[in-house]
């Protein structure tokens, strides 16, 4: 009787430490690595984010959305949810318009444009005068 309990107090420290072992393995296993690509790309979205907000304190900006009947506070919403595909393409266009004072308010027309297009593919319901095509 003896040596089964020494025996069993044995396995039970084996399975212990095995068990120690075992769950730091996972949790670093499970933990991953995250690539540099990955951390800038998430900088790069954030980063972009905080630039679309910012030409939206933009007098004239402000003065068209309100000739538009469009709320800061609608298009300030819908530039947080936009998908990092979505808003790097929207950056690449950025890019691509022409320097200038009407390109500033050409960007925020586009932008609302966008949303026009998606009330019809029934993605959003910003606009209440938008159909949905469904």
């Amino acid at each position: 009787m003896q040596t089964i309990r020494t025996n069993l107090r044995l396995t039970a420290f084996f399975m212990a430490i095995l068990m120690g072992f075992s769950s730091i393995w996972a949790s670093t296993a499970a933990a991953g690595v995250v690539g540099t690509g990955e951390l800038l790309s998430e900088q790069r979205v954030e980063l972009d984010r905080a630039s679309l907000l910012s030409m939206l304190e933009q007098e004239e900006v402000k003065n068209q959305l309100a000739a538009m009947g469009v709320s800061q506070a609608d298009v300030e919403k819908r530039i947080q949810n936009l998908t990092p595909a979505e808003l790097s393409a929207f950056e690449q266009q950025l890019a691509e318009a022409p320097v200038g004072q009407n390109s500033v308010v050409g960007i925020i027309v586009l932008f609302l444009l966008v949303f026009v297009i998606t009330d019809m593919l029934c993605a959003t319901n910003i606009y209440s005068f938008v159909n949905c095509v469904r």
